[in-house]
């Protein structure tokens, strides 16, 4: 169902657009019409995790189709975004298998060893800059966004860009990428970008198929500085409520990255740190991933990670005021990938790959996975990058 669903989506898409670079004439950044732009990405293949008493395997896909416009407006810039994944139809409720992965519910109880599948909106949103003196200001509003905190989300990062699993830090650094109601607010001058969100701290429930609207509670700042395709940020969070097993306990969440990717995109790496401070303990990670093109045809593409994760002590919904020891479990990780493209066609690139996971588990996980090891193959698809269009 997985790969019968993204065909006909990347040969819709991909035509479609292939189609309209006939349509529309290139515009300047400084035109007063509209201007288009789009991206895409998707994996189609085969998930096999391999732990102690239990080995499972899942065909899936991992996909996402994002598009702008933009224009001048009022002496600033004018933008709207908007980004879709298939995820609720292409990889089971449950989510995708994932050892020692962690994060939000199914059927109202904590996900262990599984990616829980994007929502169907991804973001949706518009923002307006304009430049006051030497400074950049902006103000973005999302019905569905990303504030500012963390690095750019992992699917997203040019040093994960082959990869299709998330990471197992993910809800110690970007997860709140999908947040339903998000502001945010910041300016720039030169190579230094603050900002600060307002946002809503509860993640995203069961249902991936709607927007869950809801009281903006939780807030973040972030400092970030980029300079010859280096990129630094710091950031913190207060996160009211965000797990809904723990819906009396608020979480303090900080992170710090460091990245770099080359001009001509052939080397892109990125270190980073994200922690969140939580009622049963503090649960850090520590993240290192890198993608390597040596041709045009060829990818490489590494992560290690150290995470700290609350496995053994997950359960329900709390009840105000109950707490109870949550043993907490060290695990490490590290992946390698390899991709190569196909062919190419109207439609994008298409490339076959794989990769393989290796850990460092916990000594109180030890009897519960024993040595596990993950494995991927897959078909991914990229469009070709074609200039953006205007339309009046």
């Amino acid at each position: 169902m997985a790969v019968v669903v993204v065909s006909l989506w990347l040969c819709a898409t991909g035509c479609v657009f292939a189609q309209s670079e006939h349509n529309h004439s290139a515009a300047g950044s400084d035109s007063p019409s509209w201007t288009w732009s789009w991206d895409a990405r998707a994996f189609v293949g085969w998930n096999y995790q391999r732990r102690k008493f239990r080995d499972f395997q899942e065909i899936e896909s991992q996909n996402w189709l994002m598009a702008a416009g933009e224009r001048t407006a009022a002496k600033g810039r004018l933008r709207f975004e908007g980004m879709i994944s298939l995820e609720p139809f292409t990889i089971q409720p449950l989510g995708s298998p994932e050892v020692f992965q962690t994060g939000e519910t199914y059927q109202q109880a904590p996900l262990i060893d599984y990616q829980h599948p994007h929502e169907l909106f991804m973001a949706l949103g518009g923002s307006y800059d304009r430049p006051v003196r030497s400074i950049r200001t902006f103000l973005e509003v999302d019905a569905v966004g990303s504030p500012a905190l963390g690095p750019a989300p992992f699917m997203h990062r040019p040093s994960a860009a082959e990869n299709p699993t998330a990471p197992l830090s993910h809800h110690m650094l970007d997860s709140t990428h999908i947040t339903p109601g998000v502001v945010t607010a910041g300016a720039e001058r030169g190579s230094l970008t603050m900002a600060g969100s307002w946002f809503r701290g509860l993640e995203p429930d069961e249902n991936r198929k709607d927007i869950d609207f809801g009281r903006l509670d939780s807030w973040s700042l972030q400092g970030k500085w980029r300079r010859n395709g280096w990129e630094v940020q710091a950031s913190g969070a207060h996160l009211k409520t965000p797990e809904w097993v723990e819906p009396f306990n608020d979480v303090t969440r900080l992170t710090a990255s460091v990245s770099f990717t080359r001009s001509d995109g052939h080397i892109a790496t990125l270190v980073a740190w994200g922690q969140n401070r939580e009622v049963h303990g503090i649960l850090d990670g520590f993240l290192l991933e890198a993608t390597l093109r040596p041709s045009s045809r060829h990818a490489w593409y590494t992560r290690a990670e150290l995470v700290t994760k609350d496995i053994l002590g997950a359960g329900g919904r709390h009840p105000r005021g109950f707490t109870h020891f949550h043993p907490l479990s060290r695990v490490g990780a590290f992946t390698g990938g390899y991709v190569f493209d196909a062919f190419t066609s109207r439609a994008g690139i298409f490339g076959f790959g794989g990769d393989a996971t290796i850990y460092k588990v916990g000594a109180n996980l030890l009897d519960s996975y024993g040595a596990p090891a993950s494995f991927h193959v897959f078909l991914r698809y990229l469009p070709k990058r074609a200039p953006a269009h205007s339309m009046h």
